[in-house]
């Protein structure tokens, strides 16, 4: 009863901010979520696993440099908040748009052949927007999601995706269950592949072992989809650039030998050079590595 009544309370108090956000205009509700995310976050607890995890990864980087990193962390963080009510206005492939899209080719060539693919990205930026370079030019995309703790800020969450993409399945056996249906009936999926997964595999990652859910692999070995790389970048403010890479398949398809390690090893590399390149648009608070 304690817990359910802690979780209204903290979905009544997220529903406040969420409807202050909305009354806002989108650049004005992600400039004051940057505001209060570097305002607040650098004092919350989860701050300092944020600390741990990026002086563990970049062991020379300076304390100002550590402490920039964690302030437009935070900043990144509360914009992707703030912008959340309005992921209905990043519409890509118009005019003026705040979504560029790079790699077009692939998704046309995808959505020319029919077949499905997988697609991944990761936790930057502001992720939400990483599957709508597919989705707007038609192609059927289905969204792996976790779903929050809080069962009343998860309903919240999912109002608002909901009026982007209705497509949306749970981690679990059940989304699993639903997700291979729409690949069989030749639908394509995507999915964020950077959080830690207890019961996955040991995958290098920054140099140190993370456990990694090998699904997506398994789900292209099992039924030869494409794996397709999506890199969502905050250029400045409410405008971002989406990259569509050429399936990650065509580099490792040669090797007879391929299982799922392999290939999540790829995946894993490739999101550290995203990570390297600009380190505050990642989500620095997950526990991704043990003792983290």
């Amino acid at each position: 009863m304690i817990q359910k009544l802690k979780y209204i309370l903290e979905a009544c108090a997220a529903g406040f901010v969420y409807f202050i956000f909305a009354i806002l205009d989108v650049d004005k509700a992600s400039a004051l979520g940057g505001w209060l995310g570097r305002t607040v976050g650098p004092y919350l607890g989860v701050s300092k696993i944020a600390r741990n995890n990026i002086k563990n990864t970049f062991p020379n980087l300076s304390e100002k440099n550590l402490q920039k990193v964690i302030l437009e962390m935070w900043d990144n963080l509360g914009r992707t908040a703030a912008e959340h009510c309005h992921l209905d206005k990043f519409k890509p492939h118009i005019k003026d748009s705040r979504v560029e899209v790079s790699g077009i080719q692939y998704l046309e060539k995808i959505r020319k052949d029919g077949a499905p693919a997988l697609f991944f990205s990761a936790h930057l930026a502001n992720w939400e927007v990483s599957s709508l370079g597919a989705s707007e030019l038609g192609i059927n995309v289905h969204l792996v999601y976790r779903r929050a703790n809080n069962p009343f800020f998860d309903k919240l969450i999912m109002k608002t995706r909901d009026n982007v993409n209705k497509k949306l399945f749970p981690k679990g056996p059940e989304g699993a269950r639903a997700i291979i249906k729409k690949i069989k009936n030749g639908e394509s999926v995507a999915m964020l592949v950077d959080q830690k997964m207890n019961d996955g595999i040991a995958v290098p990652f920054f140099g140190r072992d993370a456990m990694t859910a090998p699904a997506i692999a398994e789900l292209s070995m099992r039924y030869k989809c494409p794996i397709i790389p999506v890199r969502v970048e905050r250029t400045t403010g409410a405008y971002f650039k989406v990259t569509v890479y050429p399936p990650l398949n065509n580099s490792i398809q040669t090797d007879k030998n391929i299982d799922s390690k392999v290939i999540m090893t790829k995946i894993n590399e490739m999101l550290e050079s995203w990570i390297e390149e600009k380190p505050a648009q990642w989500l620095w608070i997950h526990k991704r590595w043990p003792n983290s």
